[in-house]
């Protein structure tokens, strides 16, 4: 009797008093047993699976200790494939079958064996339908020179994540397309790009929407279909083409953290979902896909840190199908509104009460309102912030978000659309007031972007006047500039607010050296403040009194009570050789022309 045990990890021999025909793992049938495709498995993955599959033992020799062995009926590769068809899905299947007659693949002795052809990649099923809809994103960027404005920076290429939605539009990050000259989209496994149109672009989201012209882009994809926000410890899977290689890529994670962000392309704080997944530079513009194969968000930035480790950050759905909403309703992208309000915590006791607050009321007490915005005629300095749209604020200044969540009440502005009203309750000297007021998008003294626009700039006798910008001050000092510019610079910047929608913050920005300008070269990067005993409200004003300045002399108040003088038909005649010397077509920007 034949002991049909054996020691775990050895295979099984064949008695010796057996034909080998008896044993199942000679079954002239065995190499068609078929390799079920795996999720995250690329075409190398599945090559090595599928020659494990073939050369390993056969099911019926894989038994625990102790148990007998039976024989198998023979079967026919036909019959193999429907029974991996009903357990794993028709779609699932990569089925390897070996040369011509009822015994291929089977190796006897004194025959010649027969060869095995290659596999069928495209017999592979695609592993999630929603992967294909990713794009790669080829853009060609030419940006302003904001220290010579006159100018643009040489040209650079970068490349970048998409996917397709609906309507044949594309989704990406604004970065990855911002000051394009050129814009090309290559599909997944494909060897074409196509030119793009970019569509709009969301500086404060950073989302970018394109689209193709050409038909055959569109052949044979079903887009991105968007799931709800995801909840915390759900997992996610991001998509994209990052650094590291060509070919499309999967990380996968979970969700750690969902709270209002800073997001570093907009300088603005909208909702954001951290997620433990790897983001590197490439997968920007990709998407992040549930374990349904839906889309929760737009992979757009990582924290950097030596103290950190795959913390990266996505634009979820809310924030994503605000942007599309507002581009399908206004035919352009106009932006998340804002309250226009510094608030303050009103978490001390004595402060509450101080404020005529009682017990049952909570809130965050308005510290500064910017006089731009549509409230600053309603709302006071003082106003306690009850609640907004019926939502009541807490002292610290959260509202609750989902079970067991709270997130700042600027979420709740955040969902509205730029014009739309909004009901809020204040206390002012412990009376209660109600107001319908109207939401704006934010006006900055210093903006963080222009909008793809080229810089602006005035020249008179060398000295070369611009509008300050986050963009401009980054130029200047690098990407550091909030430690190395200026303090009173850096201070309009994070404090500052502008007294209209127009007002701009001018500077002197260096001095193109003259006869005409001696003593004053080293000014640089500083506030002019007055023309001639008028104030300089902005670029173009300043321009303007200048260029029909009759006086004398050209006086220019600068910060630190620093004054430049110069006689007016010295100057104007002085401009046009420092301009023929330096190759500077003309004395003032395009938009000041106008």
């Amino acid at each position: 009797m034949v002991d049909n045990k054996r020691k775990r990890g050895r295979p099984s021999k064949p008695p010796p008093n057996e034909s080998a025909e008896t044993t199942d793992h000679q079954h002239p049938n065995a190499a068609a047993v078929p390799v079920a495709a795996t999720a995250n498995s690329n075409d190398s993955a599945s090559a090595s699976a599928s020659e494990k599959t073939m050369n390993a033992d056969p099911p019926s020799t894989r038994r625990g200790r102790g148990r007998p062995r039976r024989k198998t009926e023979h079967r026919s590769p036909e019959h193999w494939s429907s029974r991996f068809a009903e357990q794993n899905g028709d779609c699932s299947l990569a089925v390897v079958v070996g040369g011509g007659g009822e015994d291929r693949g089977l190796e006897l002795e004194g025959t010649e064996p027969s060869p095995m052809p290659m596999p069928k990649w495209e017999n592979v099923a695609r592993v999630v339908p929603a992967m294909d809809a990713v794009v790669k994103v080829f853009c060609v960027h030419t940006e302003p020179n904001f220290s010579l404005p006159w100018q643009r920076k040489r040209q650079y290429s970068s490349s970048s994540s998409g996917f397709i939605i609906g309507g044949r539009r594309v989704l990406t990050n604004a970065h990855s397309v911002e000051h394009h000259t050129q814009v090309k989209v290559k599909k997944r496994g494909s060897d074409t790009k196509y030119l793009a149109t970019v569509l709009a672009i969301g500086t404060e989201c950073d989302i970018a929407l394109l689209t193709v012209n050409n038909d055959e882009f569109w052949e044979g994809f079903a887009p991105v279909e968007f799931g709800d926000l995801p909840a915390l410890q759900d997992a996610v899977t991001v998509v994209g083409y990052p650094i590291g290689g060509d070919t499309i890529s999967v990380t996968s994670g979970v969700v750690s953290r969902m709270e209002m962000l800073s997001y570093a392309h907009g300088s603005t704080e909208l909702l954001g979902v951290q997620i433990d997944a790897a983001i590197n530079s490439g997968n920007s513009g990709g998407p992040a896909f549930n374990d349904k194969g839906k889309c929760v968000g737009i992979a757009f930035q990582s924290l950097k840190h030596e103290d950190v480790e795959n913390i990266g950050y996505i634009i979820p759905t809310p924030v994503i199908m605000h942007f599309i909403h507002d581009y399908e309703k206004n035919g352009l992208y106009t932006g998340f509104p804002i309250l226009g309000v510094e608030w303050q915590k009103m978490e001390n006791p004595d402060l509450r009460m101080a404020m005529g607050m009682k017990l049952d009321k909570k809130g965050v007490r308005i510290r500064r309102i910017e006089p731009t915005a549509p409230e600053s005629h309603v709302l006071r300095p003082s106003d306690v912030i009850l609640s907004f749209d019926g939502i009541n604020i807490a002292n610290d200044g959260t509202v609750p978000f989902r079970h067991g969540e709270r997130i700042g009440f600027s979420y709740l502005v955040s969902q509205k659309y730029t014009g739309d009203k909004a009901h809020v309750k204040v206390l002012r000297k412990s009376k209660t007031l109600e107001f319908d007021i109207k939401l704006a998008t934010h006006k900055r003294l210093i903006p963080a972007h222009i909008s793809g626009k080229p810089p602006s700039y005035y020249i008179i006798a060398g000295f070369v006047f611009s509008a300050v910008s986050v963009p401009y001050l980054r130029s200047e000092y690098g990407k550091d500039y909030e430690f190395d510019a200026p303090v009173k610079l850096l201070d309009k910047l994070l404090h500052s607010m502008a007294e209209s929608v127009d007002e701009q913050l001018v500077v002197v920005s260096q001095v193109l050296v003259a006869d005409i300008n001696i003593g004053y070269e080293d000014i640089v990067n500083t506030q002019v403040l007055a023309f001639n005993g008028k104030p300089v409200k902005n670029l173009k004003s300043l321009a303007n009194m200048v260029e029909t300045c009759e006086d004398e002399y050209l006086r220019f108040d600068l910060e630190y009570q620093q004054v430049v003088v110069l006689k007016t038909k010295t100057a104007k005649v002085a401009t046009s050789d420092i301009l023929t010397t330096h190759c500077i077509p003309s004395a003032m920007s395009d938009d000041l022309k106008a």
